[in-house]
């Protein structure tokens, strides 16, 4: 890789996307693996095509897309279900992020990568690894308040990503976002200032 390539990560309801909004007020180019993972399957795509062929068409909206809320309830209820939804989808979406990474024209630039500690082996030519950290109880609130699920379903929810300890341990950075959001800011910029100055360091090596 020629750029410096920042990866993102935290478990869900972390309040990644808010962290991301502040990068790219920044100026820096932040490429989205929840993105990539919309866009390669997309109706006519490879990838969906894979997933009716492993799922069969009832996976499938009325306007031709997967449903997703639907394929959601069956990967949190069927282990075996999630394995082969992510064997069809994280090929796919590593190769998306690695070519935006590519040819990012920025200082440096952030991968977003919600599943980071799952598929780290996948990721080892990144520069560095920030996480966003909260406690796992305010991760439960958050999904019951915002996705409108039951309390059930968020433990499970959590239960299927790496534990909060597991992103800590590869993490060479971290924002602490169980305050308000206003207090990512200061985070933020101290660490934006922080990248650019390895990436700087980091292309005169090169």
């Amino acid at each position: 890789m020629s750029r410096f390539v920042v990866a993102l990560t935290g478990g869900v309801a972390a309040g990644k996307s808010a962290v991301e909004q502040r990068f790219r007020a920044r100026g820096v180019g932040v490429h989205d693996a929840d993105r990539a993972a919309r866009e390669v399957i997309e109706p006519d795509t490879p990838g969906l095509a894979a997933i009716v062929e492993a799922f069969g068409n009832d996976v499938l909206g009325t306007d031709g897309r997967l449903d997703r809320p639907a394929m959601r309830r069956r990967i949190f209820a069927d282990r075996d279900a999630r394995h082969t939804l992510e064997a069809i989808v994280h090929p796919r979406v590593r190769q998306w992020l690695r070519e935006r990474a590519e040819a990012d024209t920025g200082p440096y630039c952030i991968l977003a990568i919600p599943l980071l500690v799952e598929n780290l082996a996948h990721y080892r030519w990144v520069d560095r690894v920030l996480v966003v950290d909260v406690p796992s109880a305010e991760q439960i609130r958050r999904l019951v308040h915002r996705d409108a699920v039951d309390e059930e379903l968020a433990r499970r929810m959590l239960a299927s990503q790496a534990s909060r300890e597991q992103r800590l341990a590869i993490a060479d950075d971290v924002i602490d976002n169980s305050g308000p959001l206003d207090a990512l800011d200061g985070q933020v910029a101290r660490l934006d200032a922080r990248y650019r100055e390895l990436a700087a360091a980091s292309r005169q090596e090169r």
